[in-house]
């Protein structure tokens, strides 16, 4: 069950920082306005999560990886709290903006199993 859950994480951060290439967009809109280089950052973004996702399939860079998913998580959380005060996110239901939130600790948990 762990690799199952080890694969699935691994799959979950590589289509996500695929994404960010996919529609850069949707990630600047949520960046807060104080963070400079929008488009820099969700690149950069991007490659974390491509090249930390894929880090977690190898046993000798999964625990790296894993403490660097949660680095990353920690960092883009101003983000989700951004989106869920902002009030420009209507189109999303603000209970499902909030909810986000704590889904953050759930993911930092689950990093952390494989640290």
């Amino acid at each position: 069950m762990q690799s199952l859950s080890l694969y699935l994480m691994a799959f979950v951060y590589v289509a996500a920082g695929v994404n960010h290439f996919l529609r850069p967009k949707m990630y600047m809109a949520i960046m807060p306005p104080y963070l400079p280089a929008h488009y820099e950052l969700v690149m950069l973004s991007g490659v974390a999560e491509v090249v930390l996702g894929i880090g977690l399939l190898f046993p000798a860079t999964r625990t790296l990886s894993a403490w660097g998913l949660i680095l990353l998580l920690i960092a883009v959380f101003p983000a989700n709290v951004y989106m869920a005060t902002s009030g420009r996110f209507r189109k999303i239901p603000r209970w499902l903006l909030w909810a986000r939130l704590p889904l953050q600790g759930l993911l930092i948990w689950w990093a952390w199993q494989y640290t």
